[in-house]
């Protein structure tokens, strides 16, 4: 439980006691640090703009995700084309077990799970009967 009388209570990270609710610091002219916005495209042509400090130009990354399709981005644009593993987009979940399935394991499944259904009463035995 916090004490009613704790010196902590409604304050923020940043304000010092005595000096009110606000973050502005003692500078009477507070200068915002130097931003820059860089581009990335991504192979589908959507482009991100994230905003960095002003740094050296080899400290700026190369790649970012592309925030509409997640693929990566590059600052040219063509990287990004020829560096992208998954051109075919999002796998679903069927995808993903027909490339650890033959079609005849599917079958073997089905079969098998409607068989413990009709044993359990749960399916009646005319009902997705194979024909």
């Amino acid at each position: 439980m916090v004490h009613p009388a704790s010196g902590f209570r409604g304050t923020r990270a940043g304000v010092t006691a005595g000096s009110g609710s606000s973050l502005q610091s003692s500078d009477p002219s507070p200068h915002p640090l130097p931003r820059i916005r860089v581009s990335y495209w991504c192979a589908k042509g959507h482009e991100t703009q994230p905003v960095f400090l002003k740094m050296p130009e080899d400290q700026i990354p190369l790649t970012w995700d592309c925030r509409r399709c997640g693929g990566i981005a590059s600052r040219d644009g063509q990287a990004a084309a020829a560096d992208d593993p998954f051109d075919d987009g999002y796998k679903s979940h069927l995808e993903y077990v027909k490339e650890r399935r033959s079609g005849q394991d599917a079958e073997d499944v089905l079969a098998g799970a409607l068989e413990k259904l009709r044993a359990r009463g749960v399916l009646p035995d005319e009902l997705l009967r194979d024909t």
